[in-house]
């Protein structure tokens, strides 16, 4: 059995061990509009020892993120830094990223992870040896990737490229289960080994590739669109 639900995420920003979340974001959004950290946290229900103490955490992963300026003609207060303003961008637009995958259909296969080079992990599963990205894999783990129905790529049966014509590093065959139809995009599933994956087409591709429940089909994805996460969620069979 595999598992296909609805995939869903929030933005984070990693350095090291601190987490740049959505809490960090309205902080600093705060301080931007007030010009201050104590109006920031009291916006916020928070409080200003509180509000410093987790600024602090934050600049030491991420640089200075605000500047302080003590009480004198022109006053104090608190604004951004360039780097701050930069960090609350990037936050801003992985946010909205998440947000727009949020509905995208996932497939996730459970397998063994048999080896680990640099950044990707090959796993093996039920349907095959599949690789993606990984965060601190080791072989032996036991594992399951998360595809993205918006990463497959559909072909004919028979053409899918070679490995040197395309950064596509999974290729597998199936057959198509059924096609649902949305106002634009349509949703199809394909078996592969009793495992059932997704992908989504628009109507001019789905007429092209003349895709129906019944055809064999070949479908790839990108290695780096794959993610391998820790634990057992489900098998391919």
């Amino acid at each position: 059995m595999n598992h296909e639900p609805t995939g869903r995420g929030r933005a984070a920003i990693v350095e090291g061990d601190v987490e740049f979340g959505g809490r960090d974001a309205e902080l600093l959004r705060e301080i931007h509009r007030t010009g201050s950290v104590a109006a920031a946290a009291t916006a916020l229900e928070r409080s200003r020892a509180r509000a410093l103490t987790r600024i602090e955490t934050l600049e030491g992963a991420f640089g200075q993120l605000v500047e302080r300026r003590r009480g004198g003609s022109g006053g104090g207060g608190s604004r951004l830094t360039d780097a701050g303003r930069n960090l609350l961008d990037r936050y801003d637009r992985l946010s909205a990223a998440v947000s727009a995958t949020a509905g995208v259909p996932e497939t996730v296969l459970s397998g063994v992870v048999r080896d680990v080079d640099g950044e990707m992990a090959t796993l093996e599963t039920d349907i095959g040896q599949l690789r993606g990205l990984h965060e601190g894999a080791t072989a032996g783990d036991e594992a399951h990737l998360r595809i993205g129905a918006d990463a497959v790529t559909l072909h004919e049966a028979g053409t899918v490229p070679e490995p040197d014509a395309t950064s596509a590093r999974n290729r597998l065959e199936g057959v198509v289960s059924g096609v649902d139809r949305g106002e634009t995009v349509l949703t199809v599933r394909i078996d592969v080994g009793g495992a059932t994956f997704r992908a989504l087409l628009t109507e001019d591709s789905a007429r092209r590739l003349e895709v129906e429940a019944g055809p064999a089909v070949a479908l790839t994805w990108k290695a780096t669109a794959t993610r391998v996460v820790e634990g057992i969620a489900g098998s391919a069979k």
